[in-house]
């Protein structure tokens, strides 16, 4: 099989049908690969010279593959922007496939299943009803403190408020209101 109709059977489906050599670039091929070396021993030397001549028959091969996958891959990006498909919807369609495919895994399927037991055991566990006990009588004695606390503050103002030292201070304010007209507007929450 020539190099010529290995391109064109493989790339038969291509809008760019028999333009392989357009898209034909040179890919350097290893040198030491292709050096003449001694002859290995067993081999003589025309099982050599074959197996030398299907090497390079392989490597233009792979040339030829290359470049054919580079032309699909670049036919399919002409297509995906011709049809407004962004890399990054690509992307996000992948991510979203990837993440089922772990979901359905039987390797996070039974993680779940495994925490979900565990989760289970230290719910019911005396240790973890305990532990909540405790913590709602604490929530509780703390809400009821604030509550006293806020209680007695509240009355120490109202008594505050009601104490002749503070009548004095409100009665000042009253005259400083009436003596400074544009002051008694911004002085009306005190």
């Amino acid at each position: 099989m020539n190099m010529d109709s290995a391109g064109q059977d493989i790339n038969l489906n291509s809008p760019n049908k028999g333009l392989l050599s357009d898209f034909m670039t040179d890919v350097p091929v290893d040198p030491g690969v292709t050096a003449r070396t001694p002859a290995v021993e067993g081999l003589t030397e025309a099982e050599e010279e074959e197996l030398r001549a299907e090497l390079a028959k392989v490597e233009e091969e792979i040339v030829t593959l290359r470049q054919v996958l580079a032309a699909k891959e670049r036919h399919c990006g002409e297509l995906k922007r011709r049809l407004g498909l962004s890399t990054l919807g690509g992307l996000k369609q992948n991510l979203s496939r990837s993440w089922h495919d772990v979901q359905v895994s039987n390797a996070y399927v039974r993680t779940s299943e495994k925490l979900g037991e565990w989760n289970e055991k230290v719910t019911q566990s005396d240790l973890y009803k305990k532990t909540q006990e405790t913590l709602s009588q604490a929530g509780q004695k703390t809400s009821a403190a604030l509550s006293t606390m806020g209680s007695a503050i509240s009355r120490k103002l109202g008594d505050m408020r009601n104490s002749a030292t503070f009548k004095s201070f409100e009665d000042r304010v009253g005259t400083i209101k009436v003596i400074v007209p544009g002051l008694s507007s911004s002085l009306d929450g005190v």
